[in-house]
């Protein structure tokens, strides 16, 4: 199975010569092998590409990629946005009383999967010709695991919530005090609760426009938490937050998954090891495909994932992270040039 990716982000063809099809050897021979399309960019036939890359080496924009995939993954294909574009196979699968995490790098297809479980999006199970149903979806995953969750989002039988993984732009969304926000958000009563947990009394008069990236992190998650609803997806819950705030994080995401099913995001592998049940790991080339793994025991999936193999698909899909041990280096006296004592900002609010 091959996939050709064109980078629509990064191709430019009003700055190149279109060199991936000058020097395509299929499009020498009269095949159509890499087209002009609508929008001015190529188009390529995965059919009729051979798979020799030199359209990826001859672009000068990077914006080409040729992947080979095993013929087996072409049943699990879950969504594709269009042609020569981004392609998802399988689904992360949310437990009942479970808090399951999502382990891969970024542009690997994570967003993805979330909107798809949430409802918001619709697979469209490579077909991007017909409008997406999910009516089909169900048809193919009739007898899996994850059916009846796929069910009950299709029958708008669950309520999702979703914490995003960008927070930078929650000013322009929302407006006023912190406390007023929660309290138009409380939908299960517990607005009390998760402020005690998250330790969130120093920041409640605030105004959101005023608030640091940390605390915008920590408004986002208790917002999230402080409505009703059935599954919870965290994307990326502890950027932003020290140690201990990623600790009480945590602690009140592992409560919640007692209750309610729990999706989590994360990049920190010992906060993922500290809350999460077991594991998907996500791999693949970085906007061209994503895979995921069925679930794993937390450790066993951190280790695989630090490792870069994974020994029951037997797919080494990147370097091993490694730390050596060096001798300390050598220490240094030198003169002391100026002493200070110690500093203290002031703020209206703080110090």
């Amino acid at each position: 199975m091959r996939i050709a990716v064109v980078l629509k982000d990064r191709c430019q063809p009003k700055k190149c010569s279109m060199e991936c099809i000058k020097y395509c050897p299929r499009v020498r021979t009269g095949d159509e092998t890499i087209v002009v399309g609508e929008d001015g960019k190529p188009v390529i036939s995965e059919e009729l590409c051979v798979g020799c890359g030199i359209c990826v080496h001859k672009c000068p924009f990077d914006a080409i990629k040729i992947v080979g995939l095993p013929e087996e993954l072409e049943t699990d294909l879950v969504h594709q946005y269009g042609k020569n574009g981004f392609r998802l196979f399988r689904l992360p699968v949310p437990r009942e009383g479970s808090c399951v995490g999502i382990l891969g790098p970024n542009a690997i297809g994570k967003s993805t999967a979330i909107n798809i479980l949430s409802g918001n999006l619709i697979p469209n199970l490579g077909d991007i010709e017909d409008k997406p149903s999910w009516d089909k979806v169900l048809e193919k995953f009739r007898g899996t695991e994850i059916y009846n969750h796929l069910k009950s989002v299709a029958d708008g039988e669950i309520r999702s919530v979703v914490k995003p993984q960008y927070i930078d732009g929650i000013p322009k969304i929302l407006k006023g005090r912190v406390k007023d926000i929660l309290k138009d958000l409380d939908r299960s009563d517990r607005f009390g609760l998760i402020v005690e947990k998250l330790d969130m009394k120093n920041m409640l008069n605030k105004d959101v426009k005023n608030l640091s990236g940390g605390e915008l992190q920590i408004l986002a998650i208790s917002a999230a938490m402080i409505k009703d609803a059935d599954i919870y997806f965290f994307d990326e819950p502890s950027s932003y937050l020290d140690i201990h705030q990623r600790l009480k994080v945590a602690r009140v995401i592992m409560d919640l998954s007692k209750e309610k099913k729990v999706i989590v995001v994360e990049h920190d592998l010992a906060i993922l090891d500290f809350m999460c049940d077991s594991v998907h790991i996500l791999y693949g080339e970085e906007g061209a495909y994503g895979i995921v793994t069925h679930a794993k025991p937390v450790r066993y999936a951190i280790n695989s994932y630090i490792s870069g193999y994974l020994k029951e698909e037997n797919i080494k899909f990147s370097e091993p992270i490694e730390f050596h041990e060096h001798p300390p280096k050598e220490r240094l006296d030198l003169p002391l040039l100026i002493t200070f004592e110690k500093l203290v900002k002031r703020f209206s609010d703080f110090e």
